[in-house]
């Protein structure tokens, strides 16, 4: 029986070493170590044996069972090794295949107009004051001269979150905040989104930039708004931009002008983006209504100036030939990508 185990024991070793996965490994383990294995059947025919043969017979399997489950366990541990060193190869970065380009990222569009937008505002002694969206009524309204029956007011036009506040429709009460916070004089650009309930379509959306001016001190005329509106726009599309000024209406501004340049796809000879007038209308503007500026407690008698809104969106899309206004906020990369 000695010589069966001493067999026994050369097989299995033999066959565990030459194993190449951890099914086999589950087979042999089975083969000679499971409750129906060779080992167990060894042991259970032990008593068939003479008396003084038991002992040894019994030690000797005892010992192979312990010998081939650390040898099995071994081997385990050898082929995970193995698979592991096997997939590091595979995954290991092959510097001789050629690389892929990064994507860069860039500036949206918007983003551009707007910096080249401030470094023009900058250059002529403005600064850059900010406002919060969520306004309250009396900024975006009443200190602006807007009379309580003003159709703006209506919540069929303006997104209010509950009486009293709304999501501003301008930037202009940044206008106030700023006067209501330093004396004359003010020289000021406030970049900013503003929402209206609009219809979207191509022109429209229910959520816009817009970048407002303030220029307030003693002796400002019309004159000096014409100069300044005329320099930006001349910087913005070039020299020969030609800008007009046609009489409009704005509650905080009297008198109040439409600002029309000279269309910058056909350089005025007329077009679809001009509707075959060669103008765009541009901006509005006018001279800082006096009662504004008692809202803010300044001396109207002392102080004049005059503001204006450009729509940074509109500006983006003349300047880039964009044709829906859409484009400017869906974060299609294909768009994106084109700058």
């Amino acid at each position: 029986m000695s010589n069966n185990i001493e067999e026994l024991k050369s097989n299995a070793i033999a066959q565990i070493n030459s194993a190449e996965s951890h099914e086999e490994l589950e087979q042999l383990r089975v083969k000679y170590l499971g409750k129906k294995g060779e080992l167990k059947a060894i042991l259970d025919r032990l008593g068939s044996y003479p008396p003084e043969e038991r002992p040894i017979i019994g030690k000797k399997a005892n010992e192979l069972k312990n010998e081939l489950t650390a040898l099995l366990n071994a081997r385990k541990q050898e082929l995970a090794r193995r698979a592991a060193e096997l997939s590091t190869l595979k995954e290991a970065l092959d510097i001789t295949i050629p690389g892929r380009k990064p994507r860069i990222g860039n500036l949206h569009p918007l983003t551009k107009t707007l910096y080249e937008i401030e470094d023009i505002f900058i250059s002529m002694g403005f600064s850059i004051e900010i406002g919060p969206d969520i306004e309250l009524e009396y900024y975006n309204f009443e200190a602006l001269n807007f009379p309580a029956h003003h159709p703006a007011r209506d919540a069929h036009d303006s997104f209010y979150i509950s009486d009293g506040i709304i999501l501003r429709t301008h930037t202009s009460p940044v206008q106030i905040r700023t006067m209501e916070k330093q004396q004359p004089p003010i020289r000021m650009i406030a970049p900013g989104r503003c929402y209206r309930r609009d219809a979207i379509d191509a022109s429209h959306y229910t959520m816009f930039n817009q970048v407002e001016g303030l220029c307030v001190d003693e002796h400002i005329t019309f004159a000096d708004l014409k100069g300044t509106i005329t320099l930006f726009l001349q910087q913005l599309f070039g020299k020969d931009t030609k800008v007009r000024f046609r009489p409009d209406f704005f509650p905080f501004t009297e008198p109040s002008v439409e600002v029309a340049m000279s269309c910058s796809i056909c350089k005025g000879s007329g077009c679809r983006t001009c509707k075959q007038s060669g103008w765009l209308e541009i901006a509005g503007a006018g001279m800082v209504h006096p009662e504004v500026f008692r809202a803010v407690n300044y001396d109207s008698e002392k102080y004049t100036g005059f503001a204006f809104g450009f729509g940074i969106d509109r500006i983006t899309m003349l300047k880039y030939g964009i044709n829906d206004i859409r484009l400017l906020f869906g974060n299609d990369l294909r768009f994106l990508q084109q700058f």
